[in-house]
């Protein structure tokens, strides 16, 4: 009997994906403890499992590969070779390498070119003796691996994608920013998308550029310059011919160069899939066949009904909601992951940047096993790493700083996770310089975010770190400097609900903290009423609700209305006027406030009547609808009604672009002066890191 293979095949990449990662951890504790032998034979299994595997699926070039693997790997264990830095460079360089590999070969593509630079210098690390890599060095000549060599040109087309300034984005930016790293000798703008004047839309992007780029630098630099606009934009670069490079080299070098890259797209073939206990099924078997119990009992008590039956339909359907918010509850804890699957991908990023800026950099964390939403915990890895690969190149600082500061040689990066009241909570601590927030208040002033007259506070001063293209980093590395970088992370952070905090000491280090939802599926919601419509606030949101006074609500000349609660000023938002919604409970003596917060900034809101606390199943509206402005989706309520779930930091900008009738004046720092009670501490004290 002939068995086919190819429905096994997905899964070959998802148990490939585990081993590399064992081995790369397994790597990583080499670096320190050479004399590990179970480390070592650890990482030889993982790579002949690999090897085994892919021959029987028919995927030469990765047995090939891991069998070149495997030889310096056996010939390290019976110690006819040292594991010495050199070769666990070169074999973590070749993990990189193996995750294109897989990539390559699930997608059914050609092998990457740096396959065969690769092989050539495995062989050559089998020698006997110190290793040097050769192999390396020549390729360096032929600027395969990243070395200035000569000027090359290229020719990049860039379209980015229509919604760039949506969100907070500016295309000449980028424009402007390339041009640091060599010199834009032709450009030219297509403006054959531009509508007619009384189409055009002041925040969609119509135009793209050809350019002619001239540049010492590599292809993976000038890629980094577009990673934060590369969601629906067009970015091709091609190398000119006869500029001087050779292809083959440019090729191997974007494939090394991009390995990282290309290895978290490897990483993402689980995606479909989550490996679930045992346990877990056999008690989702279990409550699936009570429902079907307690739903036979209620169909037939239905059928045969009389009045007398009552008692007894009431006690059936009762015992179907038990079962069914049982069954919810067990279905969505399959979908909890823990968080220690994304903190076992940092270690590398961390030892990549210490060894390319010399610093001596330890990475640790606490509660990996705290559980989080699949969905979420996906959304999470790229801002995870982007503050990780920040705190690393720009928070620790080199080891003679630290020795001139007192402080230990090799620098900090804590990651704790725990779950606390409802939510996920993460902090990212590092023992670095902190901010500096001179630099920030000069660069605002600089900018013209603010004048050098006003008054703010530290956290505001910090605040501004938020604002795109914001950056006080005095030189751009491959790493950071750009100035998207919080802005982006925060923007994806608030995307799966969550809000970012933070909170500095300069010279002692900085702490990030995320609070996000445990899933973003279902939310605890507070349904209120605004004319004849009805919302969904988001619990988690709200802080308290109130009936206020008529001297409590005040109007602030020329920044719209505030709400005095204890002495505190608090930005007034009027749902009916955001929403258009046409009510009788226009003044606010007469309605409900709920005061929310966001980015430790409260807020109030005003409603007609606030209804009844519940569950609510969250529906995507741009898989459904369109998207809603102010809105993160929308759910149907008991009685069949559509409502949205309104986004708090979605009503805030949507009430600006409309002009500021609800929250004007909210653009200046000293309206919110008052507005900002000092927090005592922990996730609720405002800071940032400069990046």
């Amino acid at each position: 009997m002939k068995i086919d293979l190819s429905r096994f095949r997905q899964a070959f990449f998802q148990e490939a994906i585990d081993h590399l990662n064992h081995m790369e951890a397994a790597l990583l504790l080499l670096t320190t403890t050479p004399s590990d032998n179970e480390a070592l034979n650890s990482i030889f299994r993982a790579a002949h499992s690999i090897k085994g595997a892919s021959g029987t699926f028919g995927l030469d070039d990765i047995t090939r590969f891991t069998h070149r693997l495997e030889e310096l790997l056996d010939a390290m264990r019976q110690g006819r070779l040292q594991p010495d830095p050199t070769r666990v460079q070169l074999l973590l360089q070749a993990c990189d390498v193996l995750r294109g590999l897989l990539a390559t070969a699930d997608a059914g593509s050609s092998p990457p070119a740096g396959m065969e630079p690769m092989l050539v210098k495995l062989t050559a690390a089998q020698r006997a003796g110190e290793f040097v890599p050769e192999a390396e060095h020549k390729l360096r000549k032929r600027d395969c691996w990243g070395d200035p060599f000569g000027r090359k040109t290229y020719a990049i087309h860039f379209q980015p994608s229509p919604s760039i300034f949506q969100e907070g984005m500016d295309p000449l930016l980028v424009l402007r920013e390339l041009s640091e790293l060599g010199a834009i000798e032709e450009i030219t703008a297509d403006l054959s998308q531009l509508p007619a004047l009384g189409d055009l839309k002041f925040d969609i992007s119509y135009l793209s550029w050809d350019l002619r780029f001239t540049t010492e630098k590599q292809r993976p630099e000038i890629q980094d310059v577009f990673a934060f606009v590369e969601d629906g934009a067009q970015i091709k670069i091609d190398l000119v011919a006869g500029s001087g490079e050779v292809a083959t080299g440019e090729t191997a070098a974007k494939d090394i160069g991009t390995a990282n890259r290309r290895g978290a797209e490897a990483q993402r073939h689980d995606s479909a899939s989550i490996r679930v206990a045992t346990e877990k099924v056999d008690e989702l078997i279990n409550l699936v066949g009570e429902l079907v119990i307690a739903q036979s009992m209620t169909v037939e008590i239905a059928n045969h009904f009389v009045l007398e039956r009552l008692p007894e339909l009431q006690a059936a359907l009762i015992e179907v909601g038990r079962n069914t918010r049982e069954l919810q509850e067990r279905v969505m804890a399959v979908r909890m992951l823990p968080v220690g699957s994304i903190f076992a991908r940092l270690p590398r990023i961390v030892y990549d940047i210490a060894g390319a800026s010399g610093k001596s950099i330890a990475i640790n964390w606490t509660g990996e096993e705290t559980e989080l939403d699949k969905s979420v915990l996906e959304g999470m890895m790229d801002p995870l790493t982007h503050l990780v690969r920040n705190a690393a190149d720009h928070g620790i600082e080199t080891c003679e700083q630290r020795r001139a500061a007192g402080k230990p040689e090799p620098g900090t990066i804590h990651l704790h996770a725990r779950h606390q009241g409802g939510n996920f909570l993460i902090e990212i601590s590092d023992d670095g310089q902190g901010l500096k927030l001179a630099r920030i208040r000069e660069k605002a002033i600089e900018r013209g975010l603010m004048s050098a007259s006003d008054e703010v506070t530290p956290e505001q001063i910090q605040a501004f770190i938020f604002h795109p293209g914001f950056s006080t980093a005095e030189q751009v590395s491959e790493v950071s400097g750009r100035g998207v970088g919080m802005d982006v992370v925060r923007r994806n952070v608030e995307a799966l609900g969550g809000t970012v905090t933070l909170r500095s000491a300069e010279g002692k280090g900085t702490t990030i903290g995320i609070k996000l939802p445990l899933t973003l599926a279902v939310l605890e919601g507070q349904v209120v009423r605004v004319g004849d419509q009805t919302y969904v606030l988001p619990l988690v949101s709200i802080v308290e609700s109130i009936k206020p006074s008529r001297e409590q609500v005040r109007a602030v000349a020329g920044q719209g209305e505030v709400v005095m609660l204890r002495q505190e000023p608090l930005p007034l938002l009027r749902l009916h006027r955001i929403f258009g919604v046409p009510t009788e409970v226009t003044e606010p003596s007469r309605g409900l406030v709920a005061v929310v917060e966001h980015e430790s900034r409260r807020m109030a809101l005003l409603v007609d009547e606030l209804l009844n606390q519940q569950q609510v199943v969250i529906k995507s509206l741009q898989s459904n609808f369109h998207k809603v402005d102010g809105a993160m989706g929308a759910t149907i309520l008991g009685d069949g009604r559509v409502s949205l779930i309104l986004d708090v930091a979605g009503l805030v900008e949507l009430s600006r672009q409309a002009g500021g009738t609800a929250l004007a004046g909210s653009e200046n720092p000293a309206f919110f002066a008052a507005a900002e009670p000092p927090s005592p501490g922990g996730l609720g004290h405002a800071g940032i890191r400069i990046y």
